[in-house]
């Protein structure tokens, strides 16, 4: 595959860069930061521009991101309500997984550009979860820009062992992958934990005043007028 790409860069630079960058991030299964790494290790032996490299690798994030955000926002959310039950995805779920995005959508945007699996499906879940755009917009910027930059100097960096390289980014993603799928179930099980227990609490009867329910039997609770009824005289 290596080979294959370098004689396409150099056929194509700048645009299968950012074209396979923003195809991967939109959710299809496509090599965008391999791409990325051997665009600037090409870059390294005076193929390639590097600031060129990073910048249309970031483009290509970015705008990939947000045609994905805009995919699950207008027909994902609508598409999994609608078969929900089917897969197992019930409303309460999905009421969950937009509680999380709401608490930790930019963490998830962010980090997700640098994790393989959740580069391709963050902002598909970003859109589906509702998570507000401008909010959306400056993670996915933010992260596009730091992932290009970040892989792009690696690449031009050890250009001379790139796939040794490319084998330590996948092994990363992978172990990054793991801790947050960790995180994410920890969280939703202590949620889970939290709303069942509120549940417990508002579906038992409230404790009742005692005082109020036991009638009293003390001298207070007697004829106040200190007269039996026996005692009172009956009419003539």
């Amino acid at each position: 595959m290596v080979e294959w790409l370098v004689s396409f860069l150099a056929a194509h630079g700048y645009t299968i860069v950012g074209g396979l960058v923003m195809l991967e991030s939109i959710g299809l299964p496509l090599p965008g930061e391999t791409v990325l790494l051997i665009a600037a290790a090409y870059a390294a032996y005076g193929g390639l521009d590097l600031v060129g490299g990073i910048a249309a690798a970031a483009a290509g994030a970015i705008v990939g991101d947000t045609i994905g955000y805009s995919i699950g926002r207008r027909g994902g959310r609508a598409l999994l309500e609608r078969h929900a039950r089917r897969i197992g995805l019930y409303h309460r779920r999905l009421a969950r997984a937009q509680e999380f995005f709401d608490r930790h959508g930019g963490k998830t945007v962010f980090l997700g550009r640098f994790v393989a699996f959740l580069r391709m499906f963050a902002a598909l879940l970003a859109g589906v979860a509702c998570m507000p755009y401008g909010r959306f917009l400056a993670y996915n910027a933010l992260g596009g820009v730091s992932w290009a930059i970040v892989m792009g100097l690696c690449g031009y960096t050890f250009a001379s062992q790139l796939p040794r390289l490319e084998r330590w980014t996948h092994w990363i993603g992978i172990v990054a992958a793991s801790a947050l799928v960790v995180v994410a179930v920890a969280w939703w099980r202590r949620r889970a934990r939290v709303v069942a227990d509120r549940r417990t609490a508002s579906s038992s009867p409230p404790a009742l005043d005692r005082a109020a329910r036991t009638p009293a039997t003390g001298p207070a609770s007697r004829n106040v007028s200190g007269v039996r009824p026996r005692d009172r005289e009956s009419p003539e």
